[in-house]
């Protein structure tokens, strides 16, 4: 094997990554939701992850992520759809170990068995947490009133939490505000609408989720933020749990291609040159330079994770080095998944064959935040300060 940190450890034995492998193509063939997977998860105690071990000294993040990785490696999408409960969880166990104690209800109610889901992504909103176009009504009785539309939704068929946000307009001339809330499944004014047909990751079922009018009570919006970049701790915990864990999946889909590489190269011959094609210098050279590839993206991944479970303060180098560590994942996955379908020969370019399925996978990476080109934005400002100035 070539995957570092194969062992599965309890969360996830191998006879356990080996079920969820063979289902995964059938989910993908059938745009369907992973039930089984989750039921399995649920099980075992996998949501629950950061919750038992907690971010910090415990090493929560370091555990999450190496799971992650794992799980990605048999099945990516349902890694990926898991993953937005954990971050979650580990923005929870982020801000409680920094002191932040107002997402503890997270932890409560996740070890009750709730499911979080994000309701962050909008449509046109390149912004991201620091703007919305999802409208926020104060109601006469205090209360508030959310309509917007999120796209992405992961987890659609099971959560019973929805994280939200979103814009409401200052009073007398005074500042809009970002407002944040859950709201429980079944909440007059959600809808669900069935609309998942990706290219890639297609279990997750991420269907697009409207909001019509949804009451918020005042005591619920856990966070009041201004409109616009801010270092609020909850920003950074977002960022910090949901770029690192998102770089884990990624990662894990490298693994598993570099493995189906391996194998390809190992069981091909050459009929003209009558050796393997492992022999081949040129094959060679190229899963070389896909596995240094990885090499460097994984020490980028342990050193943050690493630093998230120290609490090391990195002030403002955080969002850089995080969004540099996302693309660096993404591009790696997409790399290996390239390489792989290439020295796989003809009979891996089938809808059915694992690789072109990963491939699939790997692609939808591009369109997680932090983007590509919304990543190198960060990065440039970091080194020579924001456009302009």
């Amino acid at each position: 094997m070539t995957t570092p940190d194969a062992a599965g450890g309890p969360l996830l034995p191998p006879e356990l990554l080996e079920r969820f492998r063979a289902r995964a193509a059938g989910y993908d063939a059938a745009n369907t939701f992973f039930a089984e997977d989750f039921a399995d998860l649920v099980e075992r105690g996998y949501l629950t992850q950061l919750v038992d071990v907690a971010p910090g000294d415990d090493g929560g993040m370091r555990q999450a992520s190496k799971a992650q990785r794992l799980l990605a490696s048999a099945a990516p999408a349902t890694a990926l759809g898991v993953n937005m409960h954990l971050v979650w969880t580990a923005v929870a166990g982020l801000l409680a170990d920094r002191g932040d104690t107002s997402l503890r209800f997270v932890q409560d109610e996740a070890a009750r068995g709730e499911v979080f889901a994000f309701g962050i992504s909008e449509p046109g909103n390149d912004a991201v947490l620091f703007d919305s176009r999802t409208r926020v009504d104060l109601l006469p009785d205090g209360g508030y009133g959310y309509t917007g539309t999120k796209v992405f939704t992961s987890l659609s068929p099971v959560w019973t939490r929805l994280g939200i946000f979103g814009k409401l307009k200052g009073r007398d001339g005074g500042p809009d505000t970002i407002l944040h809330a859950f709201v429980p499944r079944g909440t007059p004014g959600v809808e669900i609408v069935e609309d998942w047909d990706p290219l890639g990751m297609r279990a997750t079922q991420s269907h697009t989720t409207r909001l019509d009018g949804v009451r918020v009570e005042a005591d619920a919006v856990f966070r009041t933020l201004p409109v616009g970049p801010n270092r609020d701790l909850l920003v950074f915990g977002i960022f910090a749990a949901f770029e690192t864990l998102v770089a884990s999946v990624y990662l894990g889909i490298a693994d598993r291609s570099l493995d189906l590489a391996v194998q390809a190269l190992s069981q091909r011959r050459s009929h003209q040159a009558d050796r393997p094609l492992s022999q081949d210098p040129v094959l060679r050279d190229r899963l070389a330079t896909v596995a240094m590839q990885r090499t460097a993206a994984d020490a980028e991944l342990r050193g943050v994770v690493l630093d998230l479970d120290s609490r090391a303060d990195a002030g403002s180098a955080w969002f850089p080095r995080l969004v540099t560590l996302k693309t660096h994942a993404v591009e790696c996955a997409v790399a290996a998944t390239s390489a792989a379908l290439h020295v796989g020969g003809g009979s891996a370019f089938r809808a059915s064959a694992e690789i072109t399925r990963l491939h699939r996978d790997a692609l939808a990476g591009q369109f997680h935040p932090s983007t590509e080109e919304s990543a190198r934005a960060t990065v440039a400002t970091a080194l020579l300060g924001p456009p302009g100035s």
